[in-house]
């Protein structure tokens, strides 16, 4: 589908300045929101939103569904009584990076007080907050009741995955399950309760953003970690052994960057598996992506043409081979099921003409990221002279190092040059804002520019590096980094470029809950 031309800032909400350690869907948030619509931002484009795994990636989530609890606002809960304010006076005040563990340690404890505290309120409840609560239940029992069970196992048990559990339990035999759930009652209940008040708290959220006509873009990684409720729940859907453990995994091929490609070690499908089930778990995955956002970000687009096969016994991706994907098809059923697709696809790398075909026959816009654009003539094509609109161009995404620190320490003397070339001196403002300027001048429907090349940050604001298996996706905007001076400037290049915010659809108004 085609998206009205706008443009938009790339922050993952864990990057907000929130007290606590990490950022959250508290006042921070709807700091934030205020920014974007006095800056005249149409977008808001966050990365997933599940509950963390392997190497606190948001990519390597342990449910496809489930919301990350650190995400939750103590101070929201506080104002809705589910916690006394003095509880969460002591939550560290000073924005830095993300320290993993020491939040889990102080935030996870106040937030099992707090449902703790909802459920002894629910009880002999009967109103809205009951109601609420009641239906949220109900209309999530599909993916809660896995989730939560799987949730509180894996802490119980402490084990690097789901198979090591006792056998019973990891081959979900029906009496194991049935006995856990009865022994584990109160725990599973304030996991339900904590996805109650993830999404109560998003949904709270996204009403702000469109009542000021800002749209958010969520991403949607093409496979799930195996360490997940989604493997342990629908294993005959997953390449797997009769141990359960991976028989296949994901990765990349080698290339320029990386002599022995990246293998991620995820599960891959049994794609025929999930085509005679009328490709169900996508299905709900993608009605569910839709109802959590207006925009989804297909990570990986060319898996579902061709994907990288690696079996599990090789500890690097050279020994892997492409294998063929659902292609079209699996898009066809979702189409059927769901409507329009407000998806446009991260086709970054190497990208075959037939992945490019497979992505134009659908309707679905790329991406161009300016940072790639000046290595050689076949880089070209991330260029504005190139594009066409349905295009989404960032001047660099959250894999990149920022603009500033690309420029620094990255950009080759042939590169400086020709972006010299192309853009012209570079002045006071800096190479942030001359990519700033050509992303939003080109044609593409949609320009996203990450918080940090706004501010004009350098390589300690970089998110991610994905060589690095850890240390990555703590960066954190400093309080009052925001100014009014930054969202003048994005304004009036806004109307200069013709993306101004146009209207969306509001959610209900509905009283929330936390």
């Amino acid at each position: 589908m085609s998206f009205p031309r706008a443009t938009g800032i790339l922050l993952h909400p864990t990057s907000l300045p929130s007290r606590g350690g990490i950022g959250d869907f508290g006042p921070a948030a709807y700091e934030f929101v205020e920014f974007l619509a006095a800056a005249r931002q149409g977008l808001w484009q966050v990365l997933p939103l599940g509950p963390l795994g392997y190497g606190n990636s948001p990519y390597s989530s342990t449910s496809a569904f489930a919301g990350n609890p650190l995400l939750i606002s103590l101070e929201r809960l506080a104002d809705h009584g589910w916690i006394d304010p003095t509880r969460i006076s002591n939550l560290p005040d000073h924005v830095g990076l993300v320290d993993y563990e020491e939040v889990r340690a102080s935030k996870v404890p106040l937030l099992i007080e707090a449902a703790c505290n909802f459920l002894n309120f629910l009880k002999g409840a009967s109103g809205a907050y009951r109601q609420r609560f009641d239906r949220f239940r109900k209309e999530n029992s599909w993916w809660l009741e896995d989730f939560v069970l799987f949730d509180v196992l894996r802490d119980l048990y402490r084990k690097d995955s789901w198979n090591q559990w006792p056998r019973e339990l990891a081959q979900r035999e029906p009496a194991a399950l049935a006995k856990a759930r009865a022994e584990l009652g109160h725990k599973l209940d304030v996991g339900r309760v904590i996805q109650f008040a993830f999404w109560e708290q998003w949904h709270a959220l996204r009403r702000h953003c469109a009542l000021r006509s800002i749209r958010v873009a969520g991403d949607i990684a093409i496979f799930v970690n195996y360490d997940s409720a989604d493997v342990w729940g629908h294993p005959d859907l997953f390449r797997l052994n009769g141990d359960l453990d991976c028989e296949v995994v994901s990765g990349v091929p080698p290339d320029a960057f990386s002599e022995t490609g990246q293998r991620w070690g995820n599960p891959l499908y049994r794609w025929d598996a999930m085509q005679e089930r009328g490709y169900q778990w996508w299905i709900q995955r993608m009605r569910w992506a839709t109802q959590t956002c207006d925009y989804i970000r297909l990570d990986h687009f060319r898996g579902f043409e061709q994907f990288w096969e690696i079996p599990a016994s090789q500890p690097t991706a050279v020994h892997g081979h492409w294998v063929d994907g659902p292609k079209g098809h699996i898009f066809e059923k979702l189409s059927e099921a769901l409507g329009g697709l407000p998806f446009f696809a991260e086709d970054l790398g190497y990208i075959t003409p037939e992945v490019d075909a497979l992505r134009e026959h659908l309707g679905i816009p790329g991406m161009a990221v300016l940072q790639f654009g000046f290595g050689n003539p076949g880089a070209h094509i991330y260029l504005p002279h190139r594009l066409t609109p349905n295009r989404v161009i960032y001047t660099g995404t959250h894999d990149n190092d920022t603009t500033l620190g690309w420029w620094t320490s990255c950009a080759r003397e042939q590169e400086r040059g020709h972006i010299q070339a192309y853009l012209g001196p570079i002045n006071q403002e800096g190479i942030h804002w001359a990519f700033i300027r050509a992303a939003q001048g080109s044609v593409a429907d949609l320009s996203i520019v990450p918080l940090q090349d706004v501010l004009g940050l350098g390589s300690e604001a970089r998110m991610n590096t994905p060589s690095r298996p850890d240390n990555n996706w703590r960066w954190r905007c400093a309080p009052g980094a925001l100014t009014r001076e930054h969202a003048e400037k994005l304004a009036v290049l806004a109307e200069v470029c013709d993306r101004l915010p146009q209207p969306c659809p509001v959610p209900a108004d509905e009283d929330f809950a936390a």
